[in-house]
């Protein structure tokens, strides 16, 4: 996968087997009927809550962003520069930036052949997040391909602390995501939260965290809870989604959520929570109605 649209078209066909099925489960389960048929839900506060942009491209940016402001919260993943003008004109944070131009999750920072590319990409990105008025840029560590883990964590330490002094200058908190490597992406590197909270502390600073998607680590190691609550400090963002299936958060997966919620408010954490989930649902109507559950289920 090299870019936004490959990601998304990957993750896609994956789901492709599967939504039939869930999206009977979602449906049957009463959780369209019901979110459709109620007043709108009144915010807690307690989570700042965002969706990924990729999940639901059956809206344009623009119709996502009117859709997110009915529901309540006000903030979107994962979109590039070229997209900030739209989210602003709307009132919509970018909770999770992307840099300009090619985004690769296969050729990442644990290879030093990709270092001039990515350094000259984040060198430019990291004061356009900060003049923006936004915070969070993510990375990838990229795949293995015959690599072992220590020599990929020298690799990424050597080549992010040429960009960490610019990124502690504009205050923006480079963010590594983790996934798991035994469904989704397979080979890659960050597929585990020792290995990418070792690259936290060699690199030794507050401005690189980990995106912590609970989806991917419940299929690489669970323990979420706990892991949660004995690592937060090097977490600074938060995905999410159902599993298996990758689908909603619903009473169908084995995650509960609303407990995953709970410890994270309890740590104190101040930042975002993305729903990354795909959904099942047959029509807009549907899908919206899902995502509005979610929020809901994820509000503690």
């Amino acid at each position: 996968m090299s870019n936004q649209s490959s990601r998304r078209e990957a993750i896609k066909k994956f789901a492709a087997a599967t939504v039939a099925v869930t999206a009977g489960n979602v449906v049957t389960g009463g959780t369209i009927e019901r979110v459709m048929g109620e007043e709108q839900y009144k915010l807690k506060g307690n989570i700042n809550h965002s969706v990924c942009k990729w999940t639901h491209d059956f809206l344009s940016l623009e119709e996502l962003c009117m859709e997110v402001k009915k529901m309540g919260f006000s903030a979107i993943d994962l979109l590039t520069p070229s997209e900030w003008p739209v989210a602003k004109k709307h009132g919509i944070h970018v909770s999770m930036c992307y840099t300009n131009g090619k985004v690769s999750l296969t050729e990442g920072w644990n290879n030093k052949k990709n270092h001039p590319q990515l350094i000259a990409q984040f060198t430019e990105a990291i004061p356009l997040v900060a003049e923006a008025g936004y915070q969070n840029l993510i990375c990838f560590s990229g795949n293995r391909n015959g690599m072992d883990d220590e020599t990929g964590l020298q690799n990424c330490v050597e080549g992010l602390k040429q960009i960490m002094p610019l990124a502690e200058k504009h205050n923006v908190i480079i963010q590594i995501e983790v996934f798991n490597s035994k469904v989704d992406h397979k080979d890659y590197m960050a597929d585990n939260t020792k290995w990418t909270i070792e690259l936290c502390k060699r690199l030794g600073s507050p401005n690189f965290k980990i995106l912590y998607d609970i989806y991917h680590m419940q299929i690489s190691e669970g323990d979420i809870i706990r892991t949660i609550k004995q690592n937060h400090q090097y977490f600074g963002h938060y995905h999410t989604a159902g599993v298996p299936g990758r689908h909603e958060i619903i009473e169908n997966q084995e995650l509960f959520y609303p407990a995953i919620m709970k410890a994270i408010v309890e740590t104190g954490y101040k930042g975002y929570v993305a729903q990354e989930y795909i959904p099942t649902g047959k029509t807009k109507e549907e899908k919206l109605a899902a995502l509005k559950d979610a929020i809901k289920r994820c509000d503690v």
